[in-house]
């Protein structure tokens, strides 16, 4: 489920080149919104601008409760919908952790008060993200929870995780899975390779996701449930996420940004903004993270948006927190670093950042179709911008992208027939 503020649905035009790659649409036309939904579609416009579905985040993180310093339901919707968003999912890891039905209620009463764009909610796979108990996850999918997840820890004990994908079946709710054996990832701060060796971090194999990945995909073959895998990082995890998928087991993916377009080559920095979990690996990864988003093994990007406070990052690397955000930076990102240098085409970055995402959690997918809701994005692709802090609607300024110049910009996004973004 998906909550927001509600606003007024003006009449709108757009014209431009309308790229839909799920309806086969590439054109340039003139859409008409009237009272929240495209009234007509009829030819005409120019290229100028791009107009595509707006885009989905299935993984941010919103701090509230407990770090709205960090940030709240306003600024953070406010930079999903700079970054071209018409929906975001928020994870549980918050203070309290949204384990139980009064927590996730207060939120969803928030979010109808504040959101700027429609914003649902997964809430815990056991209590206080403890790993030893379950959530009352009937009552959690009653009260509008999107899916179940422990995000930023793992479901270490092989019969909970079978326990609660049984139990998230019956919630008719899917879960999503942060992959990483403890034993191995303990006192990592970057991928372990050449790179962690020669500056003397402390090393998180690869395989310190991927065992989990493989015990994770067998679970679920087991007991014929769903799950989703977050954040993907290691060639390994992907091998295991294709086998998976052969022998039938119902499994999506996802991969940010991050993990897109930079290497553990980029720790060399020492810039605690390129710190995260799971960390950044080698091109061999990287390579393969962007083979499985373009055959379709990974059907979703998602920016996993991680404010911190700027204290908290300025600090040497090693004692820096993992995480980074991604909301407004997203798109353009990918643009520059995959689209415009030949790695990947437009349509398919548009449909895995719209209803790739979408599809992951069963929330309608934003179309251009007559009838449909308005949730549209309208982009300049030739324009070049400079990544500055004092353009962040986010309280948090921890991008590993700042001081750098992309190509592509979010000029508009309109989420659920309002202009959220302009």
């Amino acid at each position: 489920m998906l909550f927001w503020k509600n606003g007024s649905r003006d009449s709108l035009t757009l014209e431009g080149r309308v790229i839909d790659p799920t309806e086969g649409i590439d054109a340039c036309l003139k859409l008409t919104i009237e009272n929240g939904v495209i009234a007509r579609i009829e030819p005409g416009g120019d290229a100028r601008y791009t107009i595509a579905p707006a885009f989905v985040d299935p993984h941010v993180h919103l701090r509230t409760p407990g770090r709205e310093d960090e940030e709240t339901l306003v600024s953070g919707t406010a930079a999903a919908a700079a970054g071209g968003y018409c929906a975001i999912l928020a994870m549980p890891n918050t203070d309290p952790v949204v384990d139980s039905a009064a927590t996730l209620g207060s939120l969803v009463e928030a979010a109808r008060a504040e959101a700027e764009i429609p914003t649902g909610f997964l809430a815990a796979i056991t209590k206080g993200e403890g790993g030893a108990e379950l959530t009352e996850m009937a009552e959690l999918a009653d009260a509008g929870a999107a899916g179940f997840t422990d995000d930023g820890r793992p479901v270490v004990s092989a019969g909970l995780m079978r326990r609660a994908l049984q139990y998230g079946g019956f919630a008719g709710r899917r879960i999503a899975l942060h992959c990483e054996e403890p034993t191995l990832s303990k006192g990592g701060h970057m991928h372990e390779g050449a790179v962690s060796a020669e500056l003397g971090f402390g090393g998180y194999p690869s395989v310190g996701e991927s065992v989990m990945v493989e015990r994770d995909l067998a679970l679920a073959r087991y007991e014929d449930q769903p799950l989703h895998l977050l954040h993907l990082s290691a060639a390994q995890s992907v091998a295991a996420l294709r086998a998976a998928l052969d022998a039938g087991v119902e499994a999506t993916a996802e991969v940010t940004p991050h993990h897109l377009c930079l290497t553990d080559e980029a720790v060399r920095s020492l810039d605690a903004n390129v710190k995260m979990n799971p960390p950044l690996r080698a091109r061999e990864d990287r390579l393969a993270l962007l083979d499985a988003l373009k055959d379709g093994t990974i059907g979703a990007i998602a920016t996993d948006h991680a404010p911190h406070a700027r204290h908290e990052k300025e600090v040497p690397f090693e004692a820096a927190p993992f995480g980074v955000t991604g909301l407004e930076t997203a798109f353009a990102a990918l643009y520059t670093n995959l689209v415009q240098t030949g790695l990947l085409d437009l349509d398919t970055l548009l449909e895995r950042m719209s209803a790739g995402p979408a599809r992951v959690y069963r929330l309608e997918r934003p179309r251009v179709a007559t009838g449909a809701p308005a949730n549209l994005v309208v982009l300049d692709l030739d324009m070049a911008w400079r990544v500055e802090e004092d353009g962040f609607r986010s309280r948090s300024v921890n991008s590993w992208l700042l001081g750098q110049t992309l190509k592509g910009k979010v000029r508009m996004t309109v989420a659920a027939g309002k202009v959220v973004h302009s």
